[in-house]
């Protein structure tokens, strides 16, 4: 049985890159037909809008995720761990209404993991019930094994296809340079040529959300391409709020208190300061134990939901956490 060709990604109309990269004549484009996602007045809607689905956000995100919307433009989410960027995805697809198509990048993923691939073993059955049937025609033959039905679409071609989604790439500093390189130029044109099938094309892009923890830099090349937000760890206030949205079977009491010792640690200089993701589990882990408030002895029970490094766990049972719990009035 032949084997396909690599996928490619058009990049514009008169490309000069070759067969391997354009269509055969004949062929044309194939669009997707979609429908815009429901419109947004401006930021203060959107901030309305992701609020209701219990993701709080601040005027700078409220604006980047308008325009995203907006202008078709990807988002890129940059900060430590458990700050919220993958939520931001989920909360957006609430928001929108759309179906969320989640790409988990890793090191050594390629295009035929991100893009689509052909269903070899279903290829291989057809082909023998053809030659049973007595099936000749080779031209006939490899039509059919490259039909659309043999075709394995995986998260970056789904969202292509899917009107209107939104499309999470999450941890894409993982990915190698050359999968960056392709996500690049996907992201440029929303369209995807396969040699045996034509160009797939996205009438309406899907909102892009990228997300990167900064295990490494990101080339600015693809940076270009997106809005940039920079999360970082929020402030008491907007911390306790996010935790109280949540949580609401948390007492006030005790959401107050495991806010502020996640504060306090953060201070302090760990290998891995918790994040919001932290300090939600945490008070929800008080919670299950049926506390109501915390105390030192407590916090330090369970500073396992909270700190995921022995030398982080031992720096925090050397502060005065008593100190800590009693300026919030214990």
């Amino acid at each position: 049985m032949p084997r396909p060709r690599p996928p490619t990604v058009r990049t514009s109309p008169g490309c000069s890159r070759g067969a391997r990269c354009c269509p055969r004549p004949g062929w044309g484009e194939v669009p997707i037909a979609g429908r815009v996602v429901d419109g947004f007045s401006g930021p203060d809607e959107v901030r309305a809008r992701l609020e209701k689905t219990g993701y709080l956000v601040d005027e700078g995100l409220a604006v980047a995720c308008f325009l995203a919307l907006r202008l078709h433009r990807p988002i890129f989410c940059e900060g430590d761990a458990g700050v919220g960027k993958t939520a931001l995805a989920s909360a957006l697809a609430e928001a929108t209404g759309a179906p969320l198509i989640r790409l988990q990048c890793y090191e050594g993923i390629d295009a035929s993991q991100a893009l689509y691939d052909w269903d070899f073993p279903r290829q291989l059955l057809h082909l023998r019930a053809a030659e049973a049937a007595g099936i000749t025609d080779a031209d006939r033959l490899e039509a059919e094994l490259y039909d659309r039905r043999f075709l394995i679409a995986r998260p970056l071609l789904q969202a292509l296809e899917t009107q209107p989604c939104v499309l999470l790439v999450d941890e894409v500093d993982r990915a190698d340079d050359e999968f960056e390189a392709f996500l690049l130029e996907l992201l440029s044109e929303y369209a995807v040529s396969i040699p045996e099938l034509g160009t797939l094309r996205a009438e309406v892009p899907p909102v892009v959300v990228l997300t990167s923890n900064r295990t490494r830099e990101v080339h600015d090349a693809l940076k270009r391409r997106c809005l940039y937000h920079w999360f970082d760890h929020p402030g008491f206030a907007r911390e306790l709020a996010i935790v109280r949205r949540r949580l609401p079977e948390v007492t006030a009491r005790l959401a107050d208190q495991v806010t502020a010792l996640v504060q306090a640690l953060r201070a302090e200089d760990l290998l891995k300061p918790p994040g919001v993701a932290e300090t939600i589990d945490w008070a929800e882990a008080l919670h299950a134990l049926g506390a109501t408030e915390v105390d030192a002895e407590l916090a330090v029970a369970t500073l396992g939901s909270v700190l995921k490094y022995r030398e982080d766990a031992e720096r925090a049972r050397g502060l005065d956490l008593s100190g800590i719990l009693a300026a919030r009035g214990t």
